[in-house]
C-alpha cells in the first residue's frame, strides 16, 4: 500500500513538473520582463519622475516635454551612464546626447544638411538599396555575428526566394547602404556595409540585453570612418577632431539611423504578417493606407521606450507644485501612445484615417516633440519606410506566428513566399514550427536578458562613462 502511494505521488509530481515546463513559454517571459523593469528602475534613483505619472498626467505630457527647462540630456542623470555604455564609442558626440550649446547646434545643422534630400532622390535611393538586398546582389561577410548571417545569408547570396527570415536582419544591410550613400554620396562598398551591419547589430543586441557588447566590432567601423573622412560628401561640424567627426557620423547615421530604420521596418512588416487582411489591403491600396499602417505600427510599437531629460530649471505643474531643477524626467512613449485610444492593444490602422480624427490631436509622437530634440529624420524616415515596405510587398507574401512585442528581441521571424504561391500543408507546418520555436526561444532569451541586463547595469555604473566625461569637463573648466 505504501509503495503504491509513493508511486502515485511520484507520478503526480512528475506530471506537475511537466505541466510547469510545458507552460513556461506562456508565463515565464512576462514575469522576467517585470523583473527586468524593476532592475532598471532602480538605476534611476529617487530624482526620476515618470511622465505620465502621479505628478504629470497624460494631459500635460506634451506641455512638460516641450518646456524649455526640460532640455538637459545626459549631465546629471545616472541613467545616462547606461545609455552611454550601450552606445559607445562616442555618445558624447551623438546629437541626442549632447547638451545644448554651440557644439549641439553645429552637429544638428550638419545632420539636417546630410538628411536634406529631395523626395524623389530618397525614394529612388531606398528602392535601389532594398532591391539589392532582396535580389541577392551582395553577401554578408565576416565581422557580422552568426545570428545575422544565418538570418539573411540565404536571401543576400541567392536572392530571397522563400523561407523563414528574421526581418530586422534582412533589412539591416539595406539601411546600412542607404545611410552610407546619404553620408558619402556614392554607392556603399561591401566591406563598408559589413562593418556598418556588424556595428549596428552589436549595438541593438546590447540594447535589448540579448548579448554583451563587442567593442572590437564598433572600433573597426570607427577606424574606417576616420580614414574615410576626406570622401564624405558634406561639410562636417567644425571644431571637432577627426576622431570626433567619425564618432559623430557613427553615432548618428550608422548606429541610430541603421538600427532604428531596421527596427521600424521590421515592426511594420511583422504587423502586416500578423494581420493578413491589412496586408492584402496595403498591397492593393494606395500609399495613404500604407501611411496609416506605419503610423499605427509606430503607435503600438514605438521605437523609443523611455526618453529621459534632465531639468535645467524648475517646471511648474500646478499651483504651488513644481518639478525641481536637476530632476530626471522619464517620458514613457508606450504609455502615452496607449492613452486616449479605445482598445489600445488592438492593431487598427483606421485610427489614423483623416476622415475619423485629426492626427495632430492624437497621443502620437513617434519622432518626439518638435520643441525638444525631435528625431532629425522625422520627414525622411516615413517616406523611406513606405518605399521599403512597398518593395517587400511587391516581392513577397508575409506570414508569422511569432510574438510581436515592442522591443522585438526575436528580430521578427517571418515566412516569405512568392505572391500567389499555393498555401498548403507545408506552410501550416512551418508556421506551427515557428510558433513553437519562438515560444521556447523566448524562455531562454528572457533569462539571458535578465542576467546580461543586470550585468550591464552593474558594468555601466562601474565604468561611469557619462559621469566621468562631465566631471572631466568640470575639472578642465576650473583650471
Amino acid at each position: 500500500m505504501l509503495t503504491a502511494a509513493w508511486v502515485a505521488m511520484r507520478v503526480v509530481l512528475w506530471a506537475a513538473a511537466a505541466v510547469v515546463v510545458i507552460s513556461l513559454p506562456r508565463w515565464l517571459p512576462g514575469r522576467v520582463v517585470v523583473l527586468r523593469g524593476w532592475v532598471f528602475t532602480r538605476i534611476n534613483g529617487e530624482e526620476s519622475i515618470a511622465v505620465p505619472g502621479d505628478l504629470v498626467g497624460v494631459d500635460r505630457f506634451r506641455e512638460v516635454y516641450s518646456h524649455p527647462a526640460a532640455s538637459g540630456r545626459s549631465k546629471g542623470a545616472v541613467l545616462s551612464d547606461l545609455f552611454w555604455y550601450w552606445l559607445s564609442p562616442g555618445p558624447e558626440m551623438h546629437q541626442e546626447h549632447l547638451e545644448a550649446g554651440e557644439r549641439y547646434d553645429a552637429v544638428a545643422l550638419a545632420t539636417r544638411r546630410i538628411l536634406s534630400r529631395p523626395r524623389a532622390q530618397v525614394e529612388e535611393l531606398t528602392r535601389r538599396c532594398v532591391r539589392r538586398t532582396l535580389e541577392g546582389r551582395h553577401g554578408v561577410r565576416h565581422g557580422v555575428r552568426r545570428g545575422v548571417r544565418r538570418g539573411v545569408r540565404r536571401g543576400v547570396r541567392r536572392g530571397v526566394r522563400h523561407g523563414v527570415v528574421r526581418l530586422r536582419d534582412l533589412m539591416m544591410p539595406a539601411w546600412a547602404e542607404f545611410s552610407y550613400e546619404l553620408v558619402f554620396r556614392e554607392p556603399c562598398p561591401p566591406h563598408a556595409r559589413d562593418l556598418i551591419v556588424g556595428n549596428a547589430d552589436d549595438v541593438v543586441t546590447a540594447l535589448k540585453c540579448c548579448g554583451l557588447r563587442h567593442m572590437d566590432r564598433r572600433d573597426r567601423l570607427t577606424e574606417y570612418l576616420v580614414e574615410s573622412l576626406p570622401r564624405v560628401g558634406h561639410e562636417l561640424p567644425p571644431g571637432l577632431t577627426a576622431r570626433e567627426q567619425a564618432l559623430y557620423l557613427q553615432g548618428a547615421f550608422f548606429n541610430t539611423a541603421v538600427v532604428q530604420m531596421s527596427e521600424a521596418t521590421a515592426h511594420v512588416l511583422m504587423a502586416l504578417a500578423r494581420h493578413p487582411d491589412v496586408q492584402d489591403r496595403a498591397r492593393a491600396g494606395d500609399d495613404r493606407f500604407l501611411d496609416q499602417v506605419i503610423a499605427e505600427t509606430l503607435r503600438l510599437y514605438p521605437l523609443f521606450g523611455i526618453a529621459h531629460r534632465v531639468t535645467t530649471g524648475d517646471i511648474s505643474v500646478d499651483e504651488g507644485v513644481a518639478i525641481p531643477a536637476g530632476s530626471v524626467l522619464c517620458f514613457d512613449y508606450p504609455a502615452f501612445h496607449r492613452a486616449g485610444f479605445p482598445e489600445p492593444e488592438r492593431f487598427d490602422p483606421g485610427r489614423f484615417d483623416p476622415g475619423r480624427a485629426s492626427v495632430k490631436e492624437l497621443n502620437h509622437i513617434p519622432f518626439g516633440m518638435p520643441a525638444n530634440r525631435p528625431c532629425p529624420a522625422w520627414r525622411l524616415a516615413p517616406l523611406a519606410m513606405r518605399v521599403a515596405v512597398r518593395e517587400v510587398l511587391r516581392s513577397y507574401e508575409l506570414d508569422s506566428t511569432a510574438a510581436h512585442t515592442r522591443s522585438l528581441p526575436n528580430r521578427g521571424p517571418c515566412l516569405l513566399t512568392p505572391p500567389g504561391a499555393r498555401r498548403g500543408r507545408g506552410r501550416r507546418l512551418t508556421l506551427l514550427s515557428m510558433r513553437l520555436r519562438d515560444g521556447w526561444e523566448d524562455v531562454w532569451r528572457s533569462l539571458v536578458q535578465l542576467v546580461l541586463g543586470t550585468y550591464m547595469v552593474w558594468d555601466a555604473r562601474r565604468l561611469r562613462l557619462c559621469e566621468r566625461h562631465f566631471s572631466g569637463d568640470a575639472r578642465s573648466e576650473s583650471t
